[in-house]
């Protein structure tokens, strides 16, 4: 099969000739694992390549100007505003969200707030990499689409966030607009600019701790669920599917996914409460697709390559019958993860998941 055949067939709850596999990875181990396969540092195509990845991601540049000034010692996005810091770990490093610019913010700062315009992209990109790429499962967007408590948070701060959430502050429900808004323009114009080449709309959203619900469902269907429908919707619309990123016990709200049209979860973080593969296998499976369970905390940065191929095998053998599944790790590969072990995860995903 072509990889966006073997993608298609599997979210559509059939078997295709193996399970589709997917790839994220921080900076560190994705130079390590170029360096592995002799590949140059900046060849992201010949790497997903050599790694068998049956996805490639599209969406528009952003071609306009700077919105927001640079800080000292911070790194600002330009379009939003959000402002990070370098944290360096052990085995490398990360940027962390900081200052949060609009915690104490009025409406008048927040109507203020300088966001892009839909003209400030570039979507004859899209089009260009949805032709490039039309042997694969094209996937339009991120996890920051539709997203509203993660980030928001960016700008805000966690706490007062989820504060607002609970409060209904208007000031959140209005940068929320802006945001969400914005989004829907910017995904339309990239759909039609697609021509039916874009098969998964990514969107997604953080609901859950590795213990349970960060939020109430009360609050998700009142805030949050109005907002990601129209995003399901638009999708549809074009003849997209949606797959939607959750971190954490998130499977609390998988009946509302249902409910609004959903046909894939993504992350699916195996050590968090009511998310094993074989229970979401069994609970979920004949309605929702699956895509990740390979904890990048779990073998793949703490064991060897046996236990690696162990945790491929298991998951496999939970989540692969009767299709709907893709195995990815559950978010950003670490560079704590070990280049052999990653190398093995993706050996054993290809020879491993074949029907």
């Amino acid at each position: 099969m072509l990889a966006k055949e073997r993608v298609l067939t599997a979210f559509a709850h059939q078997q295709p000739d193996r399970v589709p596999v997917d790839y994220g990875s921080n900076a560190g181990l994705d130079a390590r694992l170029k360096q592995h396969f002799k590949l140059a540092a900046n060849d992201d195509e010949g790497l997903r390549q050599a790694l068998g990845v049956d996805f490639r991601m599209v969406g528009p540049p952003y071609t306009g100007p700077r919105l927001h000034a640079e800080v000292p010692d911070r790194h600002v996005d330009p379009c939003w505003g959000t402002r990070t810091r370098w944290i360096e770990h052990d085995s490398g490093g990360y940027w962390d969200y900081c200052d949060f610019p609009l915690a104490d913010a009025e409406m008048e700062e927040i109507e203020a707030w300088p966001i892009p315009s839909p003209d400030d992209f570039d979507y004859t990109a899209v089009a260009t990499a949805c032709q490039r790429y039309a042997e694969y499962g094209v996937i339009l967007g991120n996890a920051g689409i539709a997203d509203i408590m993660n980030s928001t948070g960016m700008l805000r701060g966690t706490e007062q966030t989820y504060l607002d959430l609970a409060t209904g502050e208007d000031v959140f429900l209005r940068l929320t607009e802006r945001r969400l808004l914005l989004q829907l323009e910017m995904l339309e114009r990239s759909l039609v600019a697609a021509r039916g080449g874009a098969d998964i709309l990514y969107m997604g959203e953080d609901i859950g701790t590795q213990r349970g619900p960060l939020i109430s469902s009360n609050t998700y269907r009142t805030y949050l669920r109005p907002w990601h429908q129209k995003f399901v919707d638009l999708a549809h619309a074009y003849g997209a599917i949606v797959m939607i990123h959750c971190c954490g016990s998130s499977s609390w709200a998988f009946d509302d996914f249902i409910e609004m049209g959903i046909e894939v979860v993504d992350t699916l973080q195996p050590e968090a409460a009511d998310m094993a593969p074989a229970y979401l296998k069994e609970r979920y499976g004949h309605a929702l697709s699956f895509h990740g369970c390979i904890s990048t905390a779990g073998p793949v940065a703490y064991g060897d390559k046996e236990a690696v191929i162990r945790d491929v095998r298991d998951t496999l053998a939970a989540m692969m019958p009767g299709g709907g599944y893709a195995l990815a790790p559950t978010h950003s590969l670490q560079d704590n993860s070990p280049t052999e072990n990653v190398v093995a995860m993706y050996t054993a995903a290809r020879e491993l998941g074949r029907y």
